[in-house]
């Protein structure tokens, strides 16, 4: 996925962003301040959040384990939406979060 990545569309940010969401363990259930301080950006949260939602490669690079501060899912910009989101973490077995 690493160099399709590379080789895709996006700003130099929201691939770096993408690279650290594959990263993320399945099952494991971060927020966007949680990503964002993982990549040396702790004041960028709304940035890294933006670079999430722009993500192409959904579920493959699984921006479906990023939640919001709060504990709600936040949005989903791959096909089915909130409610495939939370399909995909169900699956992975992610109960704990809940939908705004």
């Amino acid at each position: 996925m690493k160099a399709q990545i590379d080789a895709g569309p996006g700003t130099p940010f929201q691939k770096h962003v993408w690279h650290a969401l594959c990263r993320i363990k399945k099952g494991e259930c971060i927020t966007y301040a949680e990503l964002a301080r993982r990549i040396g950006k702790p004041r960028a949260i709304r940035a890294v959040a933006s670079a999430v939602g722009k993500n192409p490669y959904a579920p493959e690079v699984p921006c479906h384990r990023v939640i919001r501060s709060d504990g709600s899912l936040g949005g989903y910009s791959g096909a089915g939406g909130i409610t495939r989101k939370a399909t995909l973490l169900k699956s992975e077995g992610v109960d704990t979060c809940r939908i705004a």
